[in-house]
């Protein structure tokens, strides 16, 4: 395991938080940039929010990153990649951003469950709740390396 950095290239950013946005071209300014990860988000509008969002890949999809791909392991059951790929369509509709969730070796079937819960709350706590989700997917990437 690693430590937290002092300073992030924006390519290194962009690898951590799948792609360049205003936030990860902001983080490359600071020192201790996955340390002020929730404060720079605070800083941007709702919109460069929703962009960072958007650049994470669906739970599900078919094309990922390697890094992603390994994150949400290869459970490929028919009936749990067809309700995902439609719970996650109803979230982005209901909400305006991507599903966001630190998956963390967890099953599809289990993040099909905690897709299922979050729809049910408000457009600003899966705003700040898929935020909190991008900075702590970037902080287990860097520290498992």
């Amino acid at each position: 395991m690693r430590d937290l950095p002092r300073q992030l290239t924006v390519d290194e950013l962009a690898e951590l938080f799948e792609g360049r946005t205003r936030l990860v071209e902001l983080l490359a300014e600071r020192e201790d940039p996955l340390a002020s990860a929730e404060k720079v988000l605070g800083e941007l509008t709702e919109q460069e929010q929703r962009q960072a969002l958007n650049a994470h890949p669906a739970i599900g999809a078919r094309t990922l990153s390697k890094r992603s791909a390994t994150e949400q392991g290869g459970e490929r059951h028919p009936a749990v990649l067809t309700e995902l790929t439609y719970l996650n369509q109803v979230y982005e509709e209901k909400f305006g951003f991507r599903f966001v969730v630190f998956v963390d070796g967890r099953p599809k079937s289990e993040i099909l469950e905690i897709l299922q819960q979050r729809l049910e709350r408000t457009r600003e706590e899966e705003l700040q709740t898929g935020l909190r989700e991008l900075v702590a997917i970037a902080r287990d990437r860097w520290l498992k390396g």
